[in-house]
């Protein structure tokens, strides 16, 4: 099961597959995914892959669990919403896992081109029966559901696809 790019990249990036050639706004946008004053290390990390192959190796992970990035965003946003009435503190979630929130004042863009603006939360997931622990932003949130996007390896925020399936759907 592939994703279609640009349905999560977005329409505005046309891909050349025959010619293998970025366009413009895909230069732009890996760009912008590396390190800089607006996003620290970068979301692309250390990686040697160049976006779409980040982009394609998760969504295999995901096709292999059968889950989509919506249901995985679904999931994330859900237990963030458990966790945010602890007020800092940890809250059992059911199904072992307990989750806790932090907030912190402001907002951090999205890197794609379009006027997204997610809160500075963090979200914490622990498994007790495994001791298998996941973070998470509400960025991380938005770059799942909207671009398929993990981040790539090394950066801070980089979410392992296959670990973070085990950890939020340990009941299935």
């Amino acid at each position: 099961m592939a994703f279609q790019k640009t349905r999560y990249i977005t329409t505005s990036f046309p891909r050349c597959e025959a010619a293998m050639k970025k366009s413009p706004q895909e230069k732009k946008l890996e760009r912008l995914l590396q390190a800089s004053k607006f996003s620290g290390c970068g979301f692309l990390g250390n990686d040697k892959r160049n976006l779409w192959e980040i982009i394609d190796e998760d969504a295999s992970e995901l096709a292999k669990a059968g889950k989509t990035p919506e249901q995985v965003a679904k999931r994330m946003r859900q237990l963030t919403d458990i966790g945010k009435k602890g007020l800092g503190d940890w809250v059992d979630a059911g199904h072992g896992l307990h989750v806790s929130v932090d907030d912190n004042r402001g907002m951090v863009p999205c890197p794609w081109p379009h006027h997204v603006r997610c809160l500075k939360r963090i979200t914490m997931v622990k498994h007790v029966p495994t001791g298998s622990e996941m973070r998470w932003s509400d960025l991380n949130v938005h770059l799942v559901e909207q671009h398929a996007f993990f981040e790539g390896k090394g950066s801070r925020f980089r979410i392992e696809p296959r670990l973070l399936i085990s950890v939020i759907f340990a009941e299935e």
